[in-house]
């Protein structure tokens, strides 16, 4: 059996984020990964500092859909333009977002989203 392509690595990790399955999603990021946001949101590190940012995030969404719009392969490196869209309890909530990601080993070795934070921040709750 040969191994994923590192966009069906991608693929399927934002599958398993879609559903909000961390434990699922965790097994594709490396224990070195980098996770870079756009300012405020820290820059973090391997699965536990990946979860540690998304998870409390994400704590007042219902549901989740990533609508994946375009993407790109080259070798390693893969380019996602997404929306993200999140559903809360009184609204939704929609953020394109284009990531950029590595793989290495079947494992995501660096991510960066591309967003406008203060247009999710404003409509967070608690944010």
């Amino acid at each position: 059996m040969s191994a994923p392509s590192p966009l069906d690595v991608i693929r399927q990790f934002l599958k398993d984020m879609e559903q909000m399955d961390y434990d699922s999603a965790m097994r594709w990021v490396a224990d070195t990964c980098e996770y870079v946001n756009p300012p405020p949101l820290p820059v973090v590190h391997g699965p536990a500092g990946v979860r540690s940012l998304l998870e409390p995030f994400f704590a007042p969404t219902l549901h989740n859909e990533f609508v994946l719009l375009r993407e790109a392969a080259h070798g390693s490196v893969v380019f996602i333009e997404r929306l993200d869209r999140h559903q809360l309890a009184d609204k939704w909530v929609e953020l394109p977002v284009t990531g950029v990601f590595e793989v290495q080993d079947g494992k995501i070795i660096y991510w960066r989203d591309y967003f406008d934070a203060a247009s999710i921040l404003s409509q967070w709750p608690g944010a």
